[in-house]
C-alpha cells in the first residue's frame, strides 16, 4: 500500500486553514491543480471523502474535521521543533554552568552574564564563584560548561582561551597620603602596612617579585585568599595592597581608591572548557562577549585612574 507523504498532508492542512483551493495554493506557493491533485491522492490513499462540493467550493466532511485535529497536533509539534532549532541556532536556549574565580564573580562577571541572558530569554544559567583551583577541578570533571581561572592553569589538558589581561592597581584607604599621586611605584610602599593574597598563589608571587626586585620592605601584616577581603581590610584604613582591577572597582564607593601601579603587573586569566567535548556555541558566545567587554573595561579603568 502506498504511503501518504508530507506534501499531501500539507495540502490538506492548507485547505482546512484557508477554506479554498485557491488560497491553499497561495499558502503552499504551488498551482491550484497541484493542490487538487494532492487532495485527490490523499483521499484515495485514506479511502475516505474529506471534502464535499457545495456550489463552487469545497466543504470539509466530519471525517476531515476529525483528521485535522490529529494533523494540527503533529504540525504544532513540528513547529515547536523548528522554533527550538531557531533558538539553538541563535544561542538563546538551553543552560550554561559557569564557575569563575572570585575577582570576576564578585560583581563584574555577574553583570556581564545578566546582560548576556537578557538577549537570550530561554537560556538558563548556573553561576558559581570559587577559587581558581576549584574552577579547574569542576570543569575537568564536567560539573561546569565553562570556567574562568587565573593562569597558569593547573591542568594543561583542558582546552582554554586566554582573555585580555588588565593591569593590577594599587588600592589605598580614602584619604591615604599616597592617594595624592596619580602613579605609584614600589618605592612608594616602603614601610607601609601591606595586605597580601595568600602565600603560594600566583598573584602573591608576582607582586612579591616586583617589590623584592626593587628591594622595598613592606610591613606584611595580613594575608587572605580573597581579593574582596583584601579590599575590605584596605577600606578599614589598616593598610594598602596591590589588587586586580575588578575588585578594586567594586570597592570604589566603599572607602577604597585605586591608583595606577608601575611596573605593570597584568591580571591574567583564561576561559577553560571540558576536555571530553567541544565547547558549546553559547559558551563561546559568552567568551567573545567578554573579550569585547574587557577591552572596554581596560579603557574605562585607564580613564578613571588618569582622572584621579
Amino acid at each position: 500500500m502506498a504511503r501518504i507523504n508530507s506534501r499531501q498532508v500539507e495540502a490538506f492542512r492548507a485547505m482546512m486553514l484557508t477554506g479554498s483551493v485557491t488560497e491553499a495554493a497561495k499558502l503552499m506557493v504551488v498551482t491550484q491543480p497541484a493542490v487538487s491533485r494532492l487532495l485527490r491522492d490523499l483521499q484515495a490513499l485514506l479511502k475516505m471523502e474529506l471534502f464535499e462540493r457545495r456550489g463552487t467550493g469545497l466543504v470539509p466532511t466530519a471525517a476531515a474535521m476529525a483528521l485535522y485535529t490529529e494533523v494540527e497536533r503533529s504540525f504544532v509539534g513540528l513547529e515547536r521543533i523548528t522554533a527550538a532549532a531557531e533558538e539553538i541556532r541563535g544561542r538563546r536556549t538551553g543552560s550554561l554552568r559557569i564557575a569563575a574565580l572570585p575577582a570576576l564573580a564578585n560583581g563584574y562577571l555577574p553583570r556581564l552574564a545578566g546582560h548576556f541572558l537578557q538577549e537570550r530569554p530561554n537560556l538558563n544559567l548556573a553561576f558559581f564563584g570559587v577559587i581558581s583551583p576549584i574552577v579547574v577541578d569542576w570543569v575537568l570533571n564536567n560539573q561546569c560548561d565553562i570556567g574562568f581561572a587565573e593562569v597558569p592553569i593547573a591542568h594543561s589538558g583542558l582546552p582554554s582561551l586566554r582573555l585580555p589581561a588588565p593591569a593590577r592597581v594599587a588600592v589605598l584607604p580614602t584619604g591615604h597620603r599616597l592617594a595624592e599621586k596619580e602613579v605609584l611605584e614600589p618605592s612608594d610602599f616602603e614601610g607601609e602596612t601591606f595586605i597580601s593574597l595568600s602565600a603560594g598563589s600566583s598573584s602573591r608571587h608576582l607582586v612579591d617579585q616586583v617589590f623584592n626586585r626593587h628591594e622595598v620592605r613592606r610591613v606584611l601584616r595580613v594575608e587572605t585568599t580573597l581579593s574582596e577581603i583584601m579590599c575590605g581590610m584596605v577600606s578599614s584604613g589598616l593598610g594598602v595592597a596591590i589588587c586586580d582591577p575588578f575588585t578594586a572597582r567594586e570597592f570604589s564607593t566603599r572607602g577604597v581608591v585605586a591608583r595606577r601601579f608601575l611596573p605593570r603587573i597584568d591580571f591574567e586569566f583564561s576561559a577553560v572548557f571540558p576536555a571530553q567535548r567541544s565547547p558549546s556555541p553559547v559558551a563561546l558566545d559568552l567568551v567573545e562577549t567578554m573579550r569585547k567587554a574587557l577591552e572596554e573595561f581596560e579603557d574605562q579603568t585607564a580613564s578613571q585612574l588618569a582622572g584621579g
